[in-house]
């Protein structure tokens, strides 16, 4: 984030605390609570969403070297990522072209060549196969039509993106528009994985992102633990076509008084939330990030699984490696028993049927922004203002 930026947020949060104000969405919405419950729903947000959309893998750092792999099946398939020989970050279908058995099973590693456990046809990290057993009894075959079936990859701003369409295109001004200007400043790409959690949750997957949309919450569900860093009902906040940065506002700030502004950073005083379409929250901390990827269960609009990975400038590692477990277990803590565990409530309650709608407040407008956001992706109309 640049400094001028930087300076500009830290005013609007001292702003907002000196007048008692808060980020205003315009005027309040009611959303249909079958956006949370419907199974019709569910299964087109997969299709359009997911399975329609790039999607985020992982971070620079989990493949840090030619011939590192990982594995996935966050798409609903197998998916294999390999940084090849020349550095070059690719994606394909993790199965073997003959018989179609995966051809790695570990989720990450270094390797330069994958072998079939069913047959051993080999294939090198650009996908190419390179080895069949027996080849004079199998038959004559053309090699190079035979390669593992590649997927769109992009390494940019420090993020790995798939996209799970081998005739998808990843577009980087899309995928980062409006953020791109923050994201190139980070330097995130040299940040290293420290820690991973999976949550499985009983709740819709936008009920997940629903928690980390506001600073209204933070005065009561978190007032023993987030509240003693934070101020609640105070947010800076700028959207975008798809994506949207908020701009929490940290107890520190009020150290910042008095301080030349030359002095400011956003550390100080402020902790950046950037969302970036469908399913990506990134929550920046000094010299960490947790990175928020959540996923529905296509079949069941109840169920979701959220994965939370959280990465360290090498330096903190090197200095202080106990910090980094204790900060990621208290953040996951924090989202599960609190965030998450009062989501499931409202899941039970939606899916009653006797509530027919959810109501987003004045001072709640990434809800607003997201939500509509989904809708246009899934082409219906944008819900209005309440009169």
């Amino acid at each position: 984030m640049k400094t001028a930026v930087q300076i500009e947020v830290l005013r609007e949060l001292l702003q907002q605390l000196d007048d008692g104000v808060n980020a205003d969405a315009g005027g309040m919405r009611a959303f249909p609570a079958e956006a949370y419950t419907s199974p019709e729903i569910a299964q087109r947000e997969w299709e359009v969403l997911f399975k329609g959309q790039p999607q985020l893998v992982g971070m620079t750092s989990d493949l840090p070297s030619p011939g590192s792999f990982l594995t996935t099946e966050d798409f609903g398939f197998p998916v294999l990522v390999t940084r090849d020989d020349q550095g070059v970050v690719r994606a394909f279908l993790n199965a073997c072209r003959h018989r179609g058995s995966m051809v790695e099973t570990a989720p990450k590693g270094q390797k330069s060549r994958f072998s079939c456990p069913f047959h051993a046809w080999t294939y090198d990290a650009k996908g190419a196969l390179i080895g069949v057993p027996m080849e004079q009894h199998f038959g004559t075959i053309d090699r190079s039509c035979l390669g593992l079936i590649e997927l769109p990859a992009l390494e940019h701003f420090g993020f790995l993106v798939v996209h799970p369409d081998p005739k998808g295109v990843i577009d980087p001004a899309v995928l980062f528009e409006g953020v791109s200007e923050d994201l190139e400043t980070w330097g995130w790409g040299r940040y290293q994985l420290a820690y991973e959690q999976t949550l499985d949750m009983k709740m819709n997957w936008k009920l997940a992102t629903d928690t980390f949309g506001e600073t209204y919450h933070f005065k009561r569900l978190h007032r023993d633990t987030l509240a003693n860093n934070f101020h609640g009902d105070v947010l800076s906040y700028r959207s975008y076509a798809r994506n949207h940065r908020m701009i929490l506002c940290l107890r520190g700030i009020d150290d910042l008084r008095g301080r030349p502004e030359t002095e400011w950073r956003i550390e100080d005083g402020g902790f950046p939330v950037y969302f970036l379409f469908p399913n990506v929250v990134v929550n920046v901390g000094n010299k960490r990030i947790a990175v928020v990827r959540v996923y529905p269960d296509p079949t069941d609009p109840g169920r979701s699984i959220s994965k939370i990975s959280y990465y360290f400038d090498r330096e903190v590692l090197a200095e202080n490696p106990g910090f980094a477990q204790l900060f990621s277990e208290g953040f996951t803590r924090v989202v599960a028993d609190e965030d998450y565990a009062t989501a499931e409530t409202t899941q039970r309650a939606l899916a009653s049927g006797l509530m027919n709608e959810v109501i987003f407040g004045r001072n709640e407008p990434p809800l607003h922004h997201y939500h509509n956001t989904f809708r246009k992706a899934l082409g219906l109309e944008p819900v209005p203002f309440l009169t």
